[in-house]
């Protein structure tokens, strides 16, 4: 195989893997990607764009070489070694990142919400659900609710999954916002939480919170805007920096056997806390038990059924709420 023939089959292998990545993403979310933020759409459309031209240039550069020796060949400008050496550089440079860009496609796809997470976006007499382009709402019907919570998933984790252990909430009277974060992680749009509370009027008390990774971003958030958020929801989580002088109520809620922020974990954050805060620690609970998107790789095993865990995690996270209303 000479040089060139295996420079076009690298070409053609990349080719067809950005395709592949993106056909697998939409074929194993779940119908997730049309209900995340547009970022990950947008990924995913670059990706199998950039997969249908490198396919197109690599098969016109076969034909080309495989041109009939009676055909003249076509005219080009002779090039001195060091641009051919700075052309081949470029070019396997942006082969590389096309190659990183169909991994990212890969590990950025969304764990896709369960059945149960989806019939809890269902209206009822109770909540209604709003969907906008950044956020889902559980919206009490009846009486304005003056506290809310805004609420940023785990990372790489469908927002939809959320609505099982969100909706409760909503169900006893309190707004709650689930945000659709730019490509499913939480920390590439720090500032989102603003944006919805400033969507929803007549809400007095607000906290923020998340899953994970989400709850990191929510941390960093409340650390920042004190004036304007009473309360830190932390789900399997912790601050990313120290918030131990802070004045707003925290609630820190894990799982006992949770393989991906670990009991351990969740201790080493207590430090960076406010003394007051509420630590509950669900017996028996592993990381995908605070939203709805089936087992997690790295996780732990658990030793109780998902609905009685997510009901203590429920209770943990109504009594936050509460607190937060109660000012």
């Amino acid at each position: 195989m000479t040089r060139r023939t295996l420079w076009l089959t690298l070409r053609a292998i990349v080719g067809v893997g950005l395709l592949l990545a993106t056909g697998w993403a939409l074929a194993t979310a779940g119908g997730a990607v049309p209900h995340q933020h547009w970022a990950l759409g947008a990924l995913l459309a670059v990706a199998a764009l950039a997969g249908l031209v490198l396919l197109g240039a690599t098969a016109l550069a076969w034909r080309r070489d495989r041109r009939s020796p009676s055909e003249p060949p076509e005219p080009t400008r002779p090039r001195t070694r060091a641009r051919r050496v700075l052309g081949a550089a470029g070019a396997g440079a942006g082969l590389v990142l096309l190659a990183v860009l169909a991994a990212a496609v890969v590990w950025i796809r969304p764990f896709p919400a369960t059945d149960a997470a989806l019939s809890a976006l269902r209206a009822d007499d109770a909540v209604d659900v709003v969907e906008s382009g950044g956020w889902y709402g559980f919206v009490p019907r009846g009486e304005k609710p003056t506290t809310g919570l805004v609420y940023s998933p785990g990372a790489r984790v469908d927002v939809r999954a959320t609505a099982a252990v969100l909706r409760p909430l909503a169900e006893a009277g309190h707004l709650v916002v689930a945000l659709k974060e730019p490509l499913g992680i939480a920390l590439t749009s720090p500032e989102q939480s603003a944006s919805a509370m400033a969507a929803f009027d007549g809400v007095e008390h607000w906290a923020v919170g998340g899953h994970s990774l989400g709850g990191v971003a929510a941390s960093s958030f409340a650390a920042a805007h004190q004036d304007e958020v009473d309360g830190l929801l932390l789900h399997a989580s912790y601050p990313l920096g120290d918030m131990s002088a802070s004045d707003v109520l925290v609630a820190s809620v894990s799982g006992s056997q949770d393989g991906l922020t670990t009991p351990d974990d969740i201790d080493a954050s207590r430090a960076k806390l406010p003394a007051a805060t509420v630590f509950t620690e669900v017996e028996g609970a592993v990381h995908a038990f605070f939203a709805d998107y089936g087992p997690q790789p790295g996780d732990g095993t658990p030793t109780v059924p998902r609905t009685q865990a997510q009901a203590e995690i429920v209770a943990a996270s109504e009594a936050l709420l509460a607190a937060v209303a109660a000012g």
